[in-house]
């Protein structure tokens, strides 16, 4: 399986010698315009890998602000072929930063395996994460993106132990998705101190990079986590600032992107900072 663009940007954050950060945004929300904007201008506020929400209208791992932000794309049309034109479109002006669709299932499978994968890698999809889909059930589709050389990327959690994580390192590539707190998104926030310990088990048993998500809020909490995973995914404060616009009626995309340039900036920092304070 190739995995050029994530492989390539995870080499060159170990070359710089930090922790990459990986925004979360919702396609289609407020709208399909806005979602592009803030898509296009996310690697320069920051991003160094794109998470984009798949809208889905039972997101289960997801917590209140990740619903409502789901159901504003659903609002506004958006489907999973349009979340390809958006990425095909992203493409036409980024070619080098790493997009991870994140979601679940059910419109996948309705989409079919192999015509998915094939119109993903087409649009410049560079990975998928399927929250519901579990490694014992992944076969199909799994061959399907492998296929397309589309990266299948999986979670780990807080639960699982040493023999799990083996399974669910088979057919991983790119990276690992820790999922830092047992519950859905947006509610609880992520302890370094616990973290570490897990990552390091996750990195032993897949030799993968680690991105750590669920419960990043503020830089930091961003920072902290910098220092002990090779990426931090922060998201359901992206799709709050978008909520907080509508309801203020201002520009979205403004808010989201300087929201992601605080915490994409207190990432690329962290490392440095805990090196300097080592040697001193």
């Amino acid at each position: 399986m190739t995995t050029a663009r994530i492989d390539a940007r995870f080499a060159a954050l170990k070359a710089e010698g930090r922790a990459g950060f990986i925004p979360y945004v919702m396609t289609g929300d407020p709208s399909r315009d806005e979602a592009l904007q803030i898509l296009r201008g996310l690697p320069a506020a920051g991003a160094d890998l794109i998470e984009l929400g798949l809208a889905f209208s039972d997101p289960m791992a997801e917590g209140p602000p990740i619903q409502r932000a789901a159901l504003r794309g659903l609002a506004a049309g958006m489907t999973l072929r349009g979340t390809l034109d958006l990425v095909a479109d992203f493409r036409t002006s980024d070619d080098a930063t790493p997009v991870i669709l994140m979601g679940y299932l059910n419109p996948v499978e309705s989409y079919g395996y192999e015509a998915f994968a094939a119109d993903a890698a087409a649009a410049g999809v560079d990975g998928l994460i399927v929250v519901d889909c579990p490694p014992e059930e992944a076969g199909p589709l799994a061959a399907a993106l492998d296929a397309e050389s589309v990266s299948l990327i999986r979670l780990a959690t807080p639960t699982s132990d040493d023999d799990r994580l083996k399974v669910i390192a088979q057919g991983t590539s790119g990276f690992v998705y820790y999922v830092s707190v047992a519950g859905v998104t947006g509610v609880k926030e992520a302890q370094a101190a616990s973290v570490a310990p897990a990552v390091e088990r996750v990195r032993k048993a897949a030799n993968l990079p680690v991105a750590v998500g669920f419960g990043v809020k503020t830089p930091e909490r961003a920072a902290e986590i910098a220092r002990v995973a090779d990426a931090v995914v922060a998201g359901s404060v992206f799709v709050d600032e978008v909520a907080a616009a509508l309801a203020a009626n201002e520009p979205a995309v403004p808010r989201v992107l300087a929201r992601v340039k605080a915490l994409a900036d207190a990432v690329k920092t962290a490392r440095t900072s805990a090196s300097v304070a080592e040697t001193v």
